[in-house]
This record gives structure tokens, C-alpha cells and sequence, in this order.
């Protein structure tokens, strides 16, 4: 139910509002069927959607991370999945894959299209999720550099010794501290979801046990990575 709640947010566009996923997917097919850009369309829908994760053809789609941060572009696969015959298919597959959306919009746009509510758990997605990723692999990249010049070079030392110096302690012991406070099971084996959860403890896990000066740093070092990849901030939207 929280989770629910948590993503019946209001369209903050001039369309009225949608009270459930059938009906944005009803929306999306007949705004682009009546010459309303697919990606303006794609937004809007997003911004009515209100499902916070479901099981569709057999898979579980998980929009919405510990009730706080959204993943949009997998609620805008879901939908395109809907309406593929409408869209070009090489723009799909650069916003989808390659994170490249056909029509450059300014932060304002995006987030009147989507609503200010899930534009905020967005951030939360951005930072939560993919800024910590990209800082778990900007320290294991400077953890690898250090013992190549050593001669040693051991994967599996490498990622707990990147995990030390990030959260003071190892991965395993983390995701096990994880599931104890979620009341799971301690399984070999981890889901995309329970990855994406667990990512997103760990960024708050770091909030709370670090000082101000060392999450900067640490989200800058992360950012930086993320440039080096070539993260597109037309994807993100957001003035780093």
C-alpha cells in the first residue's frame, strides 16, 4: 500500500490525470495515433502512471525502489512495449539502451511532464542507485590500479577492499546486515531488484555513517566516472 501511494501522484501536464497503468497505456497509444510526438506522450503516460510494480508476461517490474526512487526508464520500456509499432525504432533503442531521448528538453519540461513527485524519486533513483554504482566502480577501478602495480590482482579482494574503504566493511557482510533489517532470506544468488534495493541502502547507509565532506567528495569521484562512461546528462536532466 505504501508503495501504491507512493506512486498515485498527480500529471503535473495539462492532460487530465490517469488513475491506472491500462488507462496511460490507453493515453500513450491514442496521443501518438493522433500526431503527439512519442516521447512527449511516452512522459505524459509516465507521469499518469500509478502501478508501483507488477509481474507482466512473466516478469517483475519493480518502478519504484523501497517506495523512494523510481526507475523511469524501466516504466518507459514497459510502455513502449505497448505502442512499438508507433515508434521509430532506432530512437527506442537509443533511449532505452543508450540513455539518448529524441527530443532535448529542459529540466522544467521534463519534470512538468512526469509530475514533481516522481521527478523527485527520480533524483532519489539517480542518486541512489546509478551515483552509487558509478562510485563502487570508480573505487574498484582505483583498488585494481594499486594492486596491478603491486603484482596482485585477485577480483575478489579487489571488491571488498573497494567496499571497505566506501562503507567500512565487506559486500557480503553489508547485504547480509541488508536482509536482516528487510526480514529475508540469506540466499546465494541476488535479483536485478534486490541489486537496486540493496544499492539504494547502501547510498543511505553511507549518508548516515559518513561526514559531509566525504559524501561530496565521494559523489563527485562518482559523477566524474559517470562523465567517463559517457552518461548523457540529456538522460539525467540534472545541472552536475
Amino acid at each position: 500500500m505504501k508503495r501504491q501511494a507512493a506512486m498515485n501522484n498527480q500529471s503535473q501536464s495539462s492532460q487530465s490525470t490517469i488513475s491506472s497503468g491500462d488507462e496511460a497505456m490507453r493515453y500513450l497509444e491514442q496521443a501518438i495515433a493522433s500526431g503527439k510526438h512519442w516521447y512527449i506522450a511516452l512522459l505524459e503516460a509516465v507521469g499518469m502512471w500509478t502501478v508501483a510494480e507488477e509481474v507482466h508476461n512473466g516478469r517483475h517490474y519493480c518502478y519504484l525502489i523501497a517506495g523512494e526512487a523510481f526507475d523511469w526508464l524501466l516504466l518507459a520500456e514497459r510502455l513502449c512495449e505497448t505502442v512499438d509499432e508507433l515508434i521509430p525504432e532506432d530512437e527506442k533503442n537509443a533511449l532505452l539502451f543508450h540513455g539518448q531521448p529524441p527530443l532535448r528538453l529542459a529540466v522544467e519540461q521534463f519534470k512538468e511532464l512526469i509530475g514533481s513527485a516522481k521527478y523527485q524519486q527520480y533524483l532519489n533513483y539517480f542518486y541512489g542507485i546509478t551515483v552509487e554504482e558509478a562510485l563502487i566502480l570508480a573505487v574498484r577501478e582505483e583498488v585494481r590500479k594499486e594492486k596491478r602495480a603491486s603484482g596482485y590482482n585477485r577480483e575478489h579482494d579487489v571488491a571488498n577492499e573497494a567496499y571497505r574503504r566506501i562503507y567500512g566493511t565487506t559486500e557480503a557482510v553489508l547485504l547480509k546486515h541488508f536482509r536482516k533489517e528487510k526480514g529475508c532470506r540469506h540466499l546465494e544468488s541476488i535479483s536485478l531488484t534486490e541489486l537496486r534495493e540493496f544499492t539504494y541502502w547502501l547510498f543511505k547507509y553511507r549518508l548516515e555513517h559518513c561526514d559531509k565532506a566525504r559524501i561530496a567528495s565521494d559523489t563527485n569521484k562518482a559523477l566524474r566516472q559517470l562523465n567517463a562512461n559517457g552518461f548523457p546528462r540529456s538522460l539525467c536532466l540534472l545541472r552536475y
